[in-house]
């Protein structure tokens, strides 16, 4: 049964030595599908050069909240433009980050917004990145409703109540490494309440690796450990899982180009 990994960054010089066996792993761990999401104009240029090399590979391309400080009409141009390659399937990451606010919030929520819009118009769905700001990235997405954009809440970070506001609004939650933690238990209960059909599975490699590679390089190979673990969480076949989040990717991420 195949996977798909719905959040990588193979861009990151962490996979520069080894990017051919990397892919090549999780081609035999049965991902068929990676998603390499760009983070800014550089990441999301070179994701969209990794998707014209390896058949499995597809991009989304944005700017992070972490550099919508340089967020500007140029940049939206680019992106924009980068947009419209063929295996692009997605504006993001895009989103609001209060963690660690290395762009002022009001810089973050104009990238975002824009960003929104600009998915909007080019009929693409959002991967949206929220720490620590949870509501108000909500609130981003609810004051940009008339766009009407489809998306998911990557990495999820809320609670039940959180994944109920999300689900109500139409978005999926994606679901990473974390699962597999021990001190996991929230995540494990938003797995459980999750409808089957709103659920996807992700690495955000080379970051989150799932247990027993915690601490060590994540790869689109071990989001198999994702989806073993939601499955044991839910009750249900790895099989089920397998079939499912990768019939949730496909009709989010692939149905726009279809």
């Amino acid at each position: 049964m195949s996977l798909i990994d719905t959040h990588a960054h193979l861009t990151d010089p962490k996979f520069d030595s080894d990017i051919d066996e990397v892919i090549a792993r999780a081609n035999g761990a049965g991902v068929d599908r990676i998603i390499v999401c760009g983070y800014d104009l550089e990441s999301s240029r070179a994701a969209v050069e990794m998707a014209g090399r390896f058949e499995c590979v597809y991009a989304a391309v944005g700017i992070h909240p972490h550099d919508a400080k340089s967020y500007s009409a140029d940049i939206e141009s680019a992106i924009e433009e980068l947009s419209r390659a063929p295996k692009v399937l997605a504006i993001g990451e895009i989103g609001l980050d209060y963690h660690y606010d290395f762009s002022p919030r009001c810089a973050q929520v104009a990238a975002f917004e824009a960003q929104v819009k600009l998915a909007a118009k080019l009929g693409l769905p959002v991967v949206v990145h929220s720490r620590e700001s949870n509501d108000e990235a909500l609130q981003v997405l609810t004051g940009c409703g008339r766009c009407a954009v489809a998306g998911v809440f990557h990495c999820f970070s809320g609670d039940v109540e959180f994944a109920r506001a999300v689900l109500d609004r139409g978005f999926y939650i994606g679901i990473d490494g974390p699962v597999t933690y021990k001190a996991s238990e929230k995540l494990r209960a938003v797995v459980e309440f999750c409808p089957l059909d709103r659920l996807l599975v992700e690495t955000d490699c080379p970051y989150l690796a799932p247990v027993p590679h915690r601490g060590r390089r994540n790869e689109p190979a071990y989001v198999r450990l994702v989806a073993e673990e939601a499955a044991r969480v839910k009750g249900i076949t790895f099989d089920e899982l397998a079939e499912a989040t990768s019939a949730n990717a496909k009709k989010l991420l692939w149905s726009a180009r279809a």
